[in-house]
């Protein structure tokens, strides 16, 4: 199984469409089971809220595909909040395998769509060679946020998250990997496992690198886009995708994919 998230940035970058191509030449290339995207953005038009629009990120991705002659992939996606006024922000799950259950909700306290901290997750369950998976695409805050905490949202998604099949937890949980006694380290200890730890093959693992959105202050380099999963899988790899080395910058984030052995 291979799977993939990234936080595209949606509408937000220069060569945009040129980027989504990189992008959707990658999926042709890999043939992702599943894709886990955050920040996927829409126009504010008016349509009503909760569709998926002209000029929704995924919707154009996939018209990309189509024009490389990839389809068979579905789109799951939710509305979170709005940004800058211009845009409904959401996340999305895309997948090669049949959608039998989706379902979205609220982790943060705020659910004001005008709030950029509201914070909603994004889930699907699929049948992969006969078996149901359950995956999320997550959006997450940050540690020490005085008005939306990390661990009460990471609280909200462990208790929200459904757990009659194995689960994904895929994204941007906008906490560093390496910091001791933070969110990282309070999802490891709620039973999740980082499939790059159980990687047989892995890089460096670093997914930002300088000053971006949310990171204004940065100077390191973070591990925050993490694939994470409830039980220990045997993961043949994981890779950092879309740094410059391994395929063109796409976003202000780098993506994150990882193959999977599954019996």
């Amino acid at each position: 199984m291979k799977l993939l998230t990234l936080n595209c940035h949606a509408w937000h970058e220069e060569n945009q469409l040129e980027k989504i191509r990189h992008l959707a030449q990658a999926i042709a290339e890999k043939e992702y089971d599943v894709i886990a995207l955050q920040e996927v953005n829409q126009s504010i038009d008016d349509e009503p809220e909760h569709v998926v629009k002209h000029d929704n990120y995924a919707r154009v991705l996939l018209q990309e595909l189509e024009q490389l002659g990839v389809t068979g992939y579905s789109m799951v996606w939710d509305f979170s909040h709005l940004v800058y006024g211009r845009y409904e922000e959401g996340l999305v799950i895309l997948t090669r395998h049949p959608v039998i259950d989706e379902h979205s909700f609220f982790v943060s306290q705020s659910t004001d769509k005008h709030s950029p901290k509201t914070r909603k997750i994004v889930g699907a369950m699929i049948h992969y060679k006969g078996q149901p998976f359950t995956f999320y695409s997550c959006h997450t805050g940050w540690w020490h946020d005085a008005e939306e905490p990390f661990q009460f949202q990471a609280d909200q998604l462990l208790g929200q998250m459904k757990t009659e099949a194995p689960a994904f937890l895929m994204g941007d949980f906008n906490n560093d990997a390496s910091l001791e006694q933070q969110g990282y380290a309070y999802l490891l200890e709620n039973g999740l496992h980082d499939t790059y730890t159980l990687a047989e093959e892995k890089d460096a693992g670093i997914t930002v690198q300088g000053k971006i959105t949310g990171w204004s202050d940065n100077k390191q380099d973070l591990r925050i886009d993490l694939i994470l999963s409830t039980e220990p899988f045997k993961v043949k790899s994981s890779k950092v995708i879309f740094n410059g080395d391994h395929k063109p910058l796409v976003s202000d984030h780098f993506g994150v994919e990882v193959q999977l052995v599954m019996n």
